[in-house]
Parts: C-alpha cells; structure tokens; sequence
C-alpha cells in the first residue's frame, strides 16, 4: 500500500479551489514585479545608487551584480522558511513573504541617491535585496505547494499554470509601468524620480496579496497531515536524509528553467539596448509584446499537460533549448525588426513550455510532509547559482567574447546539462500527490 492510500480522498468546491488559486497567484505577482521592476529600471538605479554609475566603465553591470546578491542568500530562505511551512503551514509563511518582499520593494523606492549620502546609498540597496532573496526563499515553492494542494488530480496542470500565469502577469505589470512612465515622463523626471514609482506601488499591491491569502484556509492535504498527526518535528532533517533524491532532480530541472527565464524575461531588455542599439522604451515595448504572447498560450498549455503529461513538455522546450537558443539570439543579434520578433517569439514558445508544466511538476517530487521544505530547498539553490547570477554572466560573456549571440550557448549548455534531470522525473499528470489521497472537484447537486 502506497502512502498516498492512508490518506481518504478529499473533495473541494470549484469556488474555493479558484480563491486558493487567485491567492497564490497574485502573491507570486507581486514578487516578480518587485524583481521585474530591477531589471527595467536597471539603468537608473545605475545612474542613481551606484558609484561611477554616470561613466561607460560602470555600465549596467554592477547594478546586475547587485540584483544578483539577493539570489546568495534565497537559498537561506528556502532552507529556513520551507520547512517552516511544513510545520506550522502554508498560509501563515506565504503571508510573511509577500509583506517582506513588497515591503523592501517599498523601501527600495525611497532610497537616497549616492550623491546625497554616498557609499551608503548602494549598501542599503544591498541589504533591501537581501532582504528580498530571503521572503522570495519560502515564496515560491510555497505557492506552488498551496495550489498543487488545492487543486484536483485530473486538472493540476491547468490550475498550476495560473500560479506562473501571475509571473508572467507580474513581469507585465513592471514592464508596461516602466514604459507608460518613460512615454509621459521626460529623461530628467524619469532619471529624478520618475523609477521610484513602480518600487513604491508595490507597498499596496503587496497589502492587497496579503488580504487575499488571509481568506483562505490552509490547504486540505496540510489539514490531513494536522488530523493524523502526521506533520514532521524536523521537516528539514527529513527532507535532507531521506527525501535528498528528489532534491537533486528538483535542482536538475530548475537549472535550465530558471537559466531560460532569467535569460529571457530579465536580461533581454539589457541586452536588446546593449546590443541592438535600442531606447530603452522600444525594448521593453518588444518584452512587452513576448510576454502578453507567453500569457495568451501558458493557461493551454497547463490544461494540454493533464491530457497528454507534464514530461512530453518539459522534454520539446530542453531540446527546442538546446537546438535553437543560438539560432535565436542571431536572429536578435541581426538588429532588423523581423530578426528581434523572430528571436523573441522562438524564445518565448519554448520558455512557456517550462511555464506552465513546472508550477505542477515540481510539488510532486516531494510528499506533503517535507513538499514545502524540499521543493524550496531544491529550487533556491538552483536559482541562486544559475538563475540570478545569468544576467550578470551573460553580460560579461558578451563583452569578453565580442560574440552578441554568446548568450544563446549558455542556455542550450545549461539545456544540456538539465536533459538527464528531465529523463529522470516521473509523470505526474492525473496522479494524486505523494504522501495525499486523490483529490477531486465536488459535484455539485441539484
């Protein structure tokens, strides 16, 4: 008898499985418009915090690197405040995630420029996106968890692939606030104070996830786990000795995933200006547009996992990686109008693959005793050393090579790498979660 057998099935209303999910879905808004908001106003945190950042030799790239500082300490996050999930619940870690984050983010927004206070300007920045790395640790794993959870076996994949749907929404939102306040604002209000604005708006939008996580209960197979008496005392000991396989695939599959989105949707706008000769505003208009595309088809492309499983996905978008990443990013390097779109709609068609299968992929590594715990473990590791060091390296890959297309063979290497880890995982789809009983959508009567 499996595991999942001691545990009866559980029924839920399509209604609560839908707040469940707009719950998780707008906290995990939040936190990538927080780190969407630092990729398109890069240039202006350069300008403002950073030493030397008026000069060519400072460049975007220590503000990159700084973006990079917060992924040293996600890890830490993960390992801290996952199995805290495991113990006390998902809702109550989820709530504290999203008001650290949206509230660094806030402050963020009223940081003095070094030319008013110096060196501190860029350490305070510094220690804000420690701060975020840190909440962002327990967030995402957290909110797969929590939906996964909710959701009913036959349609995970579809209902999961909201949870991403609200990244991609988050990314929208930073990048079409951007580029509204670079269209109605001149250089000097943009440079002045204009950037501060996104930063600030997301005090509010992160009240407004915290409200909506609040209505919530926690989910039925954490529940379970309380009824029986079953949740862990040591969820991070557990999670460590005897669930450190799935751990490894876990950072297998997150290594070209976050590889591909933190090439594709943070880094781009850098390197279409750095490389194309594009104004910030026609760049971000082109992310603009491969996002709202990737939006459009990721809720098809969840509800197509539950029909035809989560691997046949996975496996097109590493090998799509692999082969057409540096085809890519030529066509981008061409700087033709047709080129940019070309390179961006292939890139975008193979990352949404990964976008909306991995939000339901993931939680079912781990069973429900250590899921919270393991899968942040296993993801903010992965992201810390090849998801938020990418733009960084793709940066200097670019000007050490002199090769602008150098950045489409790191993703088909890092593709490359992960292909083993995406042979090993099992399919999910249809199956009730490890460590739960089946869990179905209530019929409604009458």
């Amino acid at each position: 008898m499996s595991k999942s057998d001691t545990f009866a099935a559980t029924e839920v209303d399509e209604p609560t499985v839908r707040k469940a999910v707009g719950a998780a879905a707008m906290g995990n808004l939040v936190e990538w418009f927080d780190y969407g908001i630092y990729s398109y106003v890069v240039a202006y945190i350069t300008l403002n915090l950073i030493p030397g950042g008026d000069t060519e030799n400072a460049g975007p790239f220590f503000a990159l690197a700084i973006f990079a500082v917060a992924y040293l300490v996600r890890p830490f996050g993960g390992i801290i405040l996952g199995p805290l999930g495991d113990r006390i619940g998902r809702k109550k870690v989820l709530a504290l995630t999203i008001i650290v984050m949206s509230g660094a983010s806030f402050l963020i927004g009223l940081l003095p420029t070094y030319a008013m206070v110096g060196i501190a300007a860029p350490i305070m920045l510094i220690l804000l996106r420690i701060v975020q790395g840190f909440a962002t640790g327990g967030e995402y794993g957290g909110a797969a968890a929590f939906i996964a959870e909710y959701a009913p076996d036959k349609r995970r994949g579809f209902y999961c692939s909201f949870l991403e749907l609200g990244t991609t929404g988050g990314f929208v939102l930073a990048a079409g606030m951007v580029t509204l306040l670079q269209v109605s604002l001149s250089e000097a209000d943009m440079n002045s104070w204009g950037w501060r604005v996104p930063f600030l708006i997301a005090g509010p939008l992160g009240l407004v996830g915290l409200y909506l996580r609040s209505k919530l209960e926690d989910t039925p197979a954490f529940l379970a786990l309380e009824e029986k008496a079953q949740v862990s005392e040591s969820p991070l000991k557990d999670v460590l000795t005897k669930h450190w396989r799935p751990i490894l695939v876990c950072v297998g599959l997150v290594l070209f995933y976050n590889v591909a989105v933190y090439t594709i949707l943070f880094y781009m706008p850098t390197y279409l200006e750095s490389t194309t000769g594009l104004e910030p505003t026609p760049a971000l208009l082109y992310i603009l547009g491969m996002m709202l595309l990737i939006m459009i088809v990721i809720i098809p492309v969840g509800a197509l996992s539950d029909r035809i499983g989560r691997k046949p996905l996975i496996l097109g978008s590493c090998i799509g990686f692999i082969v057409l990443s540096y085809p890519a990013f030529l066509m981008l390097d061409s700087g033709t109008a047709l080129g940019t779109v070309g390179g961006l709609v292939v890139l975008g068609l193979l990352l949404v693959l990964l976008l909306g299968t991995m939000s339901a992929t993931l939680p079912a590594l781990f069973d429900t005793d250590v899921r919270y715990g393991g899968f942040s473990i296993g993801y903010n590791i992965s992201t810390s050393v090849f998801g938020g060091t990418a733009p960084a390296i793709l940066a200097l890959l670019v000007a050490g090579t002199g090769n602008n297309a150098s950045p489409g063979i790191y993703v088909a290497v890092a593709s490359l790498i992960s292909l083993g880890a995406v042979l090993l995982v099992k399919e999910s789809a249809g199956q009730p979660l490890p460590g739960s009983g089946a869990s179905l959508i209530r019929e409604k009567v009458g």
